[in-house]
């Protein structure tokens, strides 16, 4: 017999029993149960309890609810492909809003191939077949996926290799685990299917509107940005975890290093001659969400507009800040250091007009401690070769510098957009590249644990979504800061971080599923990395001074 705590009350249970038999003693939600925390693990309703333990529900409109409806719905569409084109492969790409590209390789998918598949994943659905989760061989998994034509998944297997391997199945596809997944596919009803470039996305619900789907709204610059980075990876000849791990396995992840170096610095180059080519521009102004590498791309693309002629200064936007008496705060009753209104605008244009019309300024500084502004001296003049450059959440939002003029401005999304897959039908998401970078950084300079960084990463993702994302289209210029071989890089600092984090604590579920990621990568070593990559930012060791 087993002790199961569920919401402060104590049941006697039989060790064995499943998720899906202990249901009944949750309080009535509107939202459907899609999974259950055992001892803060996230567990599908179908796996069995074997130890005293604490339960949590797990319901579809929260973070991890929503992540099992997606990584459903994603394995409903695989199935389908699978089932009406078994010749073809089904491969995805990156989100775009509330949605998920997908492209079938090589060749462009039609309307009336579309249409198809919508049927076909509505037939799936309607049937409300169970998604097995089943544990098999390594060589009937390499049978299977060899099968099915899953070139990339079955790559994987070349360089993990369990002697026992976790599959999903829904009829007569399968697919390699990747976390929970619904219980029936009959669960998961609402989706939509848009045609988009050459291929498709597959739209799904937000997480806090799981009863329904959101508008469309188009993101062409990342899009193109994406694209362009896709068609570099298939280049290359490496556009997978499986094809990272390859090149390490061979000796060969040196040469692949310098080839992304330079094929990031060409694009840095492209930016600083789009500024030069504007020749009006006095103040570059650059945003992007968090752990997308602002300090150290201001600082590259400083040199790059150094080689042009100009001569860059600096000023923090966080030199403007308007001060705790002033500062909103937040629903909690916290101070809203991400608001625009934290700070101070008025200050700020008359500062950069200042500067644009050859004056001197005196340039503020804050003190985080006092929360309040101060003066150390330092003047700031702009001669006729200097540019200045400003980074901050802000700098895309034009409620920023109302009384600048648009030509003296030009501004730069950040996105850290990985063009990789981890196989052929799941993602290497941008959010988990920047978490995991961030952990990382966290540890090294701001002596927090994993745990410390995983427990705010919802608030700062939050912000992004304020105070980023919507202004992304009003971007002059998109610089992807990903680099395709940091994760193994990232994986020797974060793994022992991420391990750390204990049973105990609400963030460990999410630092197992993180651990799992890493665990589809081999270890680079750092000194592999050169001194100005901007992963270093994070790990290290950079000839940049912060």
């Amino acid at each position: 017999m087993i002790t199961l705590t569920i919401e402060g009350k104590k049941i006697e249970c039989k060790s064995g029993i499943c998720g899906n038999e202990i249901a009944s003693n949750f309080k009535e939600n509107p939202f459907p149960l899609m999974a259950i925390f055992v001892n803060n693990e996230i567990n599908s309703l179908t796996s069995r309890i074997d130890v005293n333990a604490e339960i949590k529900p797990v319901y579809l409109n929260t973070k991890d609810g929503a992540l099992i409806y997606r990584r459903s719905l994603c394995f409903i569409l695989a199935a389908a492909s699978h089932a009406l084109f078994p010749e073809k492969r089904l491969l995805i790409g990156h989100s775009l809003g509330s949605s998920y590209y997908y492209t079938f390789d090589g060749k462009s998918v039609t309307e009336k191939e579309i249409a198809m598949l919508k049927d076909k994943m509505n037939e799936i659905i309607s049937k409300n077949e169970t998604i097995k989760t089943q544990v098999v061989s390594y060589a009937d998994a390499c049978r299977l996926f060899e099968r099915q034509g899953l070139v990339e998944t079955r790559h994987q297997l070349d360089f993990k290799c369990p002697p026992k391997v976790v599959i999903n199945t829904l009829g007569d596809f399968s697919d390699l685990y990747q976390g929970p997944f619904a219980e029936f596919a009959g669960q998961i009803k609402l989706f939509n299917l848009i045609p988009y470039d050459d291929g498709f996305l597959l739209q799904f619900p937000e997480e806090k509107h799981p009863d329904a789907l959101g508008a469309f709204i188009d993101n062409p610059k990342i899009f193109e940005i994406y694209k362009r980075y896709k068609a570099w990876g298939k280049q290359v000849g490496v556009t997978s975890a499986a094809d990272i791990n390859e090149l390490i396995l061979k000796g060969k992840i040196n040469d692949f290093i310098d080839i992304t170096e330079t094929f990031q610095a060409q694009n840095y180059a492209q930016v600083a001659k789009q500024i030069s080519e504007r020749r009006n521009v006095k103040v570059v102004l650059i945003a992007g969400p968090s752990s997308s590498g602002k300090t150290t791309s201001a600082k590259k693309l400083a040199l790059h507009l150094q080689a042009l002629g100009y001569n860059p200064k600096v000023i923090s936007l966080d030199n403007y800040y308007v001060g705790r008496t002033k500062n909103p705060k937040d629903e909690n009753g916290n101070y809203d250091y991400e608001c625009l209104e934290a700070l101070d605008i008025q200050h700020l244009n008359e500062n950069l007009n200042d500067l644009f019309s050859g004056k001197e300024i005196d340039v503020p500084s804050y003190n985080f401690d006092i929360g309040e502004r101060y003066y150390t001296g330092e003047k700031m003049r702009l001669e006729d070769h200097d540019i200045l450059i400003m980074e901050g959440i802000h700098g895309l939002n034009d409620k920023l510098t109302p009384k600048v003029k648009n030509e003296y401005k030009f501004k730069i999304y950040l996105s850290a957009l990985t063009q990789l897959n981890l196989n052929d039908h799941n993602r290497l998401a941008t959010s988990d590249n920047r978490l995991i970078r961030r952990i990382v950084r966290d540890s090294n300079y701001r002596g927090k644990s994993a745990a410390d960084t995983i427990g705010m990463w919802e608030s700062v993702q939050k912000g992004e979504k304020l105070h980023i994302f919507p202004f992304q289209n009003n971007a002059d210029a998109v610089l992807n800061t990903a680099l395709d071989y940091e994760i193994p890089v990232l994986k020797v600092y974060a793994s022992p971080l991420l391990r750390a984090v204990k049973p105990t604590q609400a963030e460990y579920s999410e630092a197992c599923r993180l651990l799992r990621f890493l665990d589809n990568f081999d270890l680079i070593p750092e000194t592999y990395i050169p001194k100005q990559s901007i992963i270093r930012e994070f790990i290290g060791g950079s000839s940049f001074r912060y």
